[in-house]
């Protein structure tokens, strides 16, 4: 089952607000700090400034306190950088924490880490809440700052939508992972216990990146991807569709025609048998070649995978395998977006509605292909009538600015 994240609504139905506010985005190797100047309903966003750090390996799977201390140490630097700015005299400051690893949420600002994903593995952390974590190490460093929510990036996305769009329904990651937030009514929610939420709705973090199911197109390759992965059994839906895996997909398709063909020379001189040699915007250059002798795609294949001497109609080979690997990912990731439509009653015979999806990550962003793909999928299955009250907006850093948003909407 997917993990779910419940958040009252009453976060994204922002009043007009203004000072400044931080935000930190924890979710892979590097993580951001950023400090966003809210000026009101009119001018919004004034101002954002923003610091990326890089975190050391050996933290990533040491323990929680030196994890915690480090990043804690960085905002601090960060926070000193208002230099004689002064911007919020003795304030107290409002912190936004995107954290974009599956958490058991019981408030706002509160949720326990359910399990690591990407490369990290820090077992103390499990099962313990990492707002306090965070928390106590800004304590110890002197930084005075409360954090006053916690999001993964999706839900980030979808409020810095909102933010800028009231018709936003659905926030959408699709960049090296994968996952969507939408708002659905709090009445429709069977695990919701308690009194409802004063708006009568709430966001759902729905982690499709974990979806399977036996109607997935999974392949071969992607069975033998998802064994050779370090969570095998696990995200099936998102190692079919997220920029992380798609260049290793396709070298997995070429590596068997070389074992089957002399197409691209002896196996052992190439480097197809490296795993991640290809990456996403590697695939996007060789499908995109427009060049009549496809010269992207005979430089990609030499330079990524020691591939030199090809056929012209080998390249050509090459290009649709990139096509049929990219279109597979966006049509899918399309089925998954009409799917939430449909769950909230949008983009339905009768309704009327706008119903804006936003959407944020370098693969939707930067592939021009899969990006045309994902638009003409939905509206091949929403039908052309029902697809003109739909829009698909890029939103670009959601998770960061949302975190700041969500952060000033809960500020005190």
């Amino acid at each position: 089952m997917p993990y779910c994240q419940f958040a009252d609504m009453l976060f994204i139905q922002f009043r007009n607000e203004e000072g400044f506010f931080y935000a930190l985005d924890l979710g892979g190797t590097n993580f951001r700090v950023l400090r966003v100047q809210l000026a009101g309903k009119d001018k919004r966003v004034a101002k954002r400034e923003s610091k990326e750090v890089s975190i050391p390996p050996h933290l990533m799977s040491g323990n929680a306190a030196e994890l915690f201390s480090f990043i804690a140490s960085a905002l601090a630097k960060f926070v000193t950088d208002e230099g004689h700015n002064n911007v919020l005299d003795d304030k107290q400051r409002e912190l936004g924490f995107t954290f974009s690893f599956p958490v058991r949420q019981s408030s706002i600002a509160s949720g326990t880490l359910i399990k690591w994903t990407k490369a990290f593995s820090i077992d103390d952390a499990v099962g313990e809440d990492v707002v306090a974590e965070l928390q106590t190490a800004m304590g110890k460093q002197g930084v005075d700052m409360r954090v006053a929510a916690l999001i993964n990036d999706t839900v980030g996305t979808l409020a810095a939508g909102r933010y800028n769009d009231k018709d936003v329904v659905i926030g959408v990651i699709l960049g090296t992972g994968s996952n969507a937030a939408y708002v659905e009514e709090a009445s429709a929610i069977p695990k919701l216990e308690g009194e409802l939420p004063k708006s009568g709705n709430m966001v759902i973090n729905t982690e499709w990146g974990n979806f399977d199911s036996s109607c997935l197109p999974v392949t071969e390759y992607d069975q033998a991807l998802d064994e050779e992965s370090l969570n095998p059994g696990e995200q099936i839906f998102e190692k079919l569709i997220s920029g992380l895996y798609l260049g290793d997909i396709v070298r997995r398709v070429l590596l068997k025609i070389a074992l089957q063909t002399p197409l691209f020379g002896n196996v052992s001189q190439t480097k197809l048998k490296t795993r991640f040699i290809l990456r996403t915007p590697d695939i996007s250059a060789m499908r995109h070649d427009e060049t009549p002798d496809l010269s992207v795609v005979a430089e990609k294949l030499a330079e990524n995978l020691k591939i030199r001497d090809t056929s012209l109609e080998t390249r050509k080979m090459v290009v649709e395998i990139c096509d049929i690997v990219t279109r597979r990912s966006a049509r899918l990731a399309a089925a998954g977006i009409v799917g939430i439509l449909r769950k909230i009653g949008r983009a339905v015979p009768g309704d009327e509605r706008r119903s804006v999806v936003a959407v944020d990550g370098g693969l939707f962003e930067h592939y021009a292909a899969f990006r045309e793909c994902l638009e003409g999928t939905l509206m091949e299955l929403l039908g052309e009538e029902a697809a003109k009250s739909v829009a698909v907006k890029l939103t670009k850093d959601g998770s960061g600015l949302g975190a700041a948003l969500i952060a000033a909407a809960h500020s005190q």
